[in-house]
């Protein structure tokens, strides 16, 4: 079987140098493609240079070029790259992992309306541990539905600019989904002066943004005389790489679609 040909989004940035590394170690993929804004002091290096050896993959910022050599895009850049990414993927037919976080609506909606032409993993969290833990809580919200208040507390590094993460936001889905609850009308984030009692429904947000956190996420289930927490912590960033990858193979004979790890790790 050929290997799979992967072109990286933002390939300079902490996550690109991660995946570029996973892939250049892993025997069934292929790094076809290295991408960067125009005006990247990376432009026309080596993409090995960030693990250390020669892969003769040149950093290039002609996203056209790249994915006409490529079957996937991953990205984990912003929001208003990734859309760009999008329609290019969508036009060219390359299949995409979307692990950006901070889309509107409307960007969301862009997603969804290209999943019909091409394959697409959309997830918060590409991690397998997280969306381990993302069952736990459905389990756990429905057992302790009645007398425990509901906090979800994360950190991340100083330079994530988006807040709540991606990935607690879907912790909050996923606890009021099960409990029956909306969210929009339930969720509360960040506190501040006189607030009044805590409403029993109500499924609290808390942000911590410092040093070079890679990503911490706590579920906090405060009962009358007990609290169970379920808390994920990630040391880097190879797992997030990791499950990218095995996203890449579940699309590899679907033709379009919109899924996310929980399809790619078969937990529906």
């Amino acid at each position: 079987m050929n290997k799979i040909r992967i072109a990286i989004a933002g390939a300079s940035g902490r996550m690109g140098r991660t995946l570029i590394e996973a892939i250049l170690q892993t025997d069934d993929v292929v790094l076809a493609a290295a991408l960067e804004q125009p005006g990247s002091a990376w432009l026309g290096r080596d993409a090995g240079e960030f693990v250390g050896a020669s892969c003769g993959v040149r950093i290039s910022d002609d996203i056209e070029a790249a994915l006409q050599q490529s079957d996937c895009l991953i990205d984990f850049t912003r929001p208003e790259g990734s859309l760009r990414h999008l329609a290019i993927c969508r036009r060219l037919g390359v299949h995409m992992v979307v692990g950006t976080t901070g889309f509107t609506a409307e960007g969301r909606q862009a997603i969804q309306d290209a999943s019909r032409d091409i394959p697409i993993v959309f997830s918060p969290n590409m991690a397998v541990g997280v969306n381990a833990v993302f069952r736990l809580l459905d389990v756990a919200a429905r057992i302790l539905d009645e007398g425990y208040d509901i906090e979800v507390i994360e950190a991340h590094h100083r330079h994530k600019v988006d807040a709540p993460s991606g990935t607690a936001l879907r912790m909050g889905e996923v606890l009021a989904a099960a409990l029956g609850r909306d969210l929009a009308e339930c969720a509360v984030y960040g506190r501040e002066g006189h607030t009044g009692e805590r409403p029993a429904t109500q499924i609290g947000f808390a942000t911590v943004r410092g040093g070079d956190i890679v990503g911490d996420h706590t579920v906090l289930f405060a009962g009358t005389g007990e609290r169970i927490e379920i808390t994920h912590k990630s040391a880097s960033r190879k797992p997030y790489a990791t499950g990218s990858l095995r996203a890449v193979r579940f699309m590899r004979d679907k033709k379009s679609g919109l899924f996310d790890m929980q399809d790619v790790l078969g937990l529906r």
